[in-house]
């Protein structure tokens, strides 16, 4: 008995001090948490003060009350609503992008012009008096103020406008507080509602907070309690209008600065920046937390980084989102829906906290190479802006403008800057890298810059003013890469140029055609996805459904195989855009007519040989310019997407648009000594004698025309 007395004893000296419970106290007080998390937080310091600090509860309750006291629940960034600063911010850094940070400057915009319009109250009183006096003190605030003395009359005002606020009184004939409180709540729910009566009572105060009025205030009332009132309400209002829909999704190829613009943004507009990345995430615990039931349990990542930046309102950049995992442990892209969707973030519920925490003033921007392989309905949430790649003008003035003096300043050359050229820049452009982005571009100038500081140190009179040029270009970064596929290379018979769109932007293809003696067999590779094996077959069967309209024997096919090749063969390669480009190779092959490689297709064909409109029409042109294309074919569905896209992108490409196949025939293929022209045949046919003024621009028309 003793024993049991001294341990009992021991136990409630090691119980938390009054004085720290006290401090404890205080710094949930000055946390300035919402009045729910504040009884929660209070409420586990007093099982705290019961518990024994030796107990695992004492630490996970004394770990959770500090993270709760730490997290910005009301502190917040003002916006810097000057929209020449953050264009002058997003120019200095970004060169083109224009469309991006034209969406930008719209969200400013908006925020600005919501900042400084008046907000408009409408006073509901059956009284006279109360009507004027209210109308007198809030028009005094700079409030434009619209008064209604029965409900009636406040329906029929709520019918024909939206309010920010509305005062109105409880007792009313006909329509009374609560009539008038439901109707502005249906048609407007963001208005915020306050009730004044000479009536309170708690059932009539709890009633209207639970249909959704902002606050409950009994007559006779205090001036400035009304100010403070109606000053709340509007800023929870303007709040909201500010903050709905501003979740931007940047997708497009790698290094197009989607993740450096992003920080660029939160600069323009005086927020503070985060970012988690998500490729490979696969625990749903990441971003809603652990539950709070063991010593390591710990938040999602989401509260985490706006704890790290102090603020609940940063720009949050949530990077790779098409690249998020998933298994047995969650669907982490799911638990993503209640982060990124305006209308249930303002009380997104963290599995650690286990309290509503609102995320609607945070500006989420997320990043993808491919926006189609991200879920379906988190996709829905957001706003797509399409990043495609950069046109080899634009790559040359970033390079100047920004790329260069990062590395020069890196490769610590600051002293003696060498001087690029604009032709050395498109030389290592041209021949060093392959790319819609510019990354590889800046690692080539960085391996320029080691080499000179290589220079400069091992030599010590080394000319310092270095101009760099082709010639030192090929010096330092050796033979040269890449070449331009289809301006070194023959025409040849089977083989077609096709365009297509992949994770890194735009590129070519080549689809090869051979037939050799077999079995009616059809043989695919080249590591072909589904469609694009449909798409051949497709293409096939038109060919022999059509044999006769192109001078091909029907009887092409007995006793013989097709095989289709698209190099290279061990990248995995699928999509609708090669259909056209596998009909002309095949169409080559069998007329024994040689393909132009300078001329590219792209477009899907169906079995009646139309031509369906294919998509990435910017990211193919720029890989017609990078490959040395003359002559472009797109669906005739397309034409929209040329006129949208910028001239400097077409420079030197004629594009051209047809609707079926045997249209671009004689576009692509050229004549041999036994072959008829498919397009001036059937124009002569249909007396089309535009059509045939059209066929005679291309090298590819009869002979006769002396035309090659």
């Amino acid at each position: 008995m003793t024993i049991f007395k001294k341990s009992e004893e021991k136990k409630s000296e090691e119980k938390l001090p009054i004085a720290a419970i006290e401090d404890l106290r205080k710094v949930i007080a000055s946390a300035q948490m919402p009045s729910h998390v504040q009884q929660i937080a209070d409420k586990e310091l007093e099982m705290l003060s019961k518990m024994s600090p030796a107990t695992a509860e004492y630490t996970i309750g004394l770990t959770y009350i500090e993270y709760l006291v730490s997290l910005p629940w009301s502190k917040k960034t003002e916006d810097n609503l000057d929209i020449e600063g953050a264009k002058k911010i997003l120019d200095e850094r970004h060169y083109a992008l224009n469309s991006i940070k034209e969406r930008i400057l719209e969200h400013l915009a908006v925020k600005i012009l919501v900042a400084n319009r008046k907000p408009r109250i409408l006073v509901v009183d059956d009284e006279e008096i109360v009507r004027k006096n209210l109308e007198h003190i809030l028009k005094r605030e700079d409030y434009i103020v619209i008064t209604a003395e029965s409900g009636v009359e406040a329906v029929e005002k709520l019918d024909a406008t939206d309010f920010d606020v509305i005062i109105t009184d409880l007792k009313m004939k006909k329509v009374n507080g609560i009539g008038v409180l439901e109707k502005a709540k249906s048609k407007y729910p963001d208005t915020q509602i306050i009730m004044i009566t000479g009536y309170a009572t708690v059932d009539s105060a709890i009633e209207a907070i639970k249909k959704g009025a902002f606050h409950y205030i009994s007559k006779p009332f205090e001036l400035d309690e009304v100010r403070s009132t109606v000053k709340l309400a509007i800023e929870k209002k303007l709040s909201v209008i500010s903050t709905k829909g501003s979740i931007l999704c940047f997708a497009g190829p790698p290094g197009t600065g989607k993740t450096s613009l992003g920080r660029s943004i939160a600069d323009a507009l005086g927020r503070k920046f985060a970012r988690i990345s998500l490729g490979g995430m696969k625990d749903e615990a990441e971003i809603r937390g652990h539950r709070r039931t063991y010593a390591g349990a710990m938040p999602g990542r989401i509260i985490e980084e706006i704890r790290r930046v102090g603020v609940a309102n940063p720009v949050f950049m949530l990077d790779e989102l098409d690249k998020i995992g998933q298994d047995f442990k969650g669907d982490s892209a799911s638990a993503l829906l209640e982060v990124l969707d305006p209308e249930q973030n303002h009380s997104f519920v963290d599995h650690y906290l286990d309290v509503p925490f609102d995320l609607s003033s945070v500006m989420f921007i997320v990043t993808a190479n491919i926006a189609d392989n991200i879920q379906e309905a988190l996709r829905d949430r957001m706003e797509v802006i399409e990043f495609s790649g950069y046109t080899e003008d634009e790559k040359i003035k970033i390079a100047l403008q920004h790329i260069v003096p990062k590395q020069v300043l890196e490769q610590g050359l600051s002293d003696c800057p060498p001087e690029f050229t604009a032709e050395s820049i498109s030389r290592v452009i041209q021949e060093y890298t392959r790319e819609a982005g510019i990354r590889n571009l800046e690692r080539q100038i960085a391996t320029i810059c080691r080499k000179i500081a290589t220079e400069f140190v091992r030599h010590k009179e080394a000319i310092r003013n270095i101009k760099v040029t082709p010639e030192l270009v090929e010096r330092y970064l050796g033979p040269r890469k890449y070449y331009f596929e289809v301006a070194d290379e023959k025409n040849r018979i089977g083989i077609a140029t096709g365009l297509v769109w992949t994770n890194t932007g735009g590129d070519i293809i080549f689809v090869e055609a051979a037939r050799m003696k077999g079995n009616r067999e059809l043989i695919l590779t080249g590591s072909l996805g589904n469609v694009m094996r449909e798409s051949a077959q497709a293409a096939l069967s038109y060919l022999r459904s059509n044999a006769s309209s192109f001078n091909i024997p029907e009887d092409f096919f007995n006793n013989h195989d097709v095989h289709i090749h698209v190099p290279a063969g061990a990248i995995p390669k699928d999509g609708p855009s090669a259909g056209a480009t596998i009909a002309i190779a095949l169409i080559s092959l069998l007329t024994k007519r040689p393909a132009r490689r300078d001329v590219a297709v792209s477009g899907e064909l169906t079995l009646s040989g139309r031509l369906l409109p294919v998509g990435g029409i910017k990211e193919k042109m720029l890989a017609a310019r990078r490959a040395g294309v003359k002559i472009v074919i797109l669906p005739l569905k397309n034409r929209v997407d040329i006129e949208n896209i910028p001239e400097d992108v077409k420079k030197g490409l004629e594009v051209n648009f047809a609707d079926r196949v045997e249209e671009i025939v004689d576009m692509v293929l050229l004549l041999n000594d036994s072959s008829t022209s498919i397009g001036i045949k059937s124009a002569y046919k249909s007396n089309n004698p535009d059509r045939y003024i059209m066929q005679l621009k291309y090298p590819s028309c009869n002979r006769d025309e002396n035309l090659y």
